[in-house]
């Protein structure tokens, strides 16, 4: 079977080096006319420049009259030696050590036996309750031995403290308990001083010092036949049950 078509009047065999060549075309053209140029040919105008010249004005110099530097002095080395006339006074420094033959006197008058006059203080001593000699004596306690009459302080202590013992009633409102140490002096008259106390609350100590403040008037301890003061210390417990 023949073919229909002459292979020599074929249209797209050299297609390709057509194109390669449209593009070379086509890129040279582009380069062409980004590398065109225009320069301006209009002639610019010649302007005349006049130069004038200029003349600077000479300062003149001026003196300025200086004195001139004084002549040197001539130094004479000569020494003219000049007798002192005036007497000088030359101070003598005595020695200050003592000796044997020197008498050591007192500044000070002596004073006769006589004259001294011995002033005797009172000293403010305060005994602890254990340890005094004469304790003090409670009211109701008297002419006792030093044991039993320490057995019979410590009982009218606590029969005074019950028989004036009050709960406060704002501790029974808050629920306020404990024990509280009470502190006071008996003095040299048998009075009770210088009441203090520690407690949980200050509401219970101030009731404590308040039945300590209602202790009767007492014997004052003594110690060598002397009265002083004497220290002691009681507790009281401030306790409640609540209810069932």
């Amino acid at each position: 079977m023949k073919a229909k078509k002459n292979p020599k009047i074929d249209i797209g065999r050299n297609s390709s080096i057509y194109f390669a060549i449209g593009l070379n075309i086509m890129l040279l053209l582009t380069w062409s006319a980004l590398e065109f140029r225009t320069f301006d040919t209009e002639e610019a105008p010649i302007a005349i420049l006049d130069m004038v010249q200029e003349y600077e004005e000479d300062i003149p110099i001026t003196t300025v009259n200086t004195p001139l530097p004084p002549p040197p002095v001539a130094i004479s080395s000569v020494i003219e030696v000049v007798e002192s006339v005036a007497d000088i006074e030359e101070t003598v420094i005595e020695s200050t050590e003592s000796s044997q033959e020197d008498a050591i006197l007192d500044p000070e008058p002596i004073v006769a036996v006589d004259e001294v006059q011995i002033e005797e203080v009172e000293e403010d001593v305060e005994v602890p309750f254990s340890v005094i000699e004469n304790i003090p004596v409670f009211p109701g306690c008297e002419g006792l031995s030093r044991e039993a009459s320490k057995a019979c302080f410590q009982t009218k202590m606590n029969e005074h403290i019950k028989s004036h013992f009050k709960y406060p009633e704002d501790a029974l409102d808050l629920g306020l308990q404990g024990r509280v140490s009470v502190m006071f002096i008996i003095d040299e008259q048998g009075y009770i001083t210088g009441i203090r106390s520690r407690g949980p609350e200050q509401i219970l100590e101030q009731e404590a010092e308040r039945i300590v403040r209602l202790l009767p008037r007492m014997k004052p301890g003594s110690q060598r036949g002397k009265p002083v003061k004497v220290s002691y210390a009681v507790p009281i417990f401030f306790r409640y049950k609540a209810p069932l």
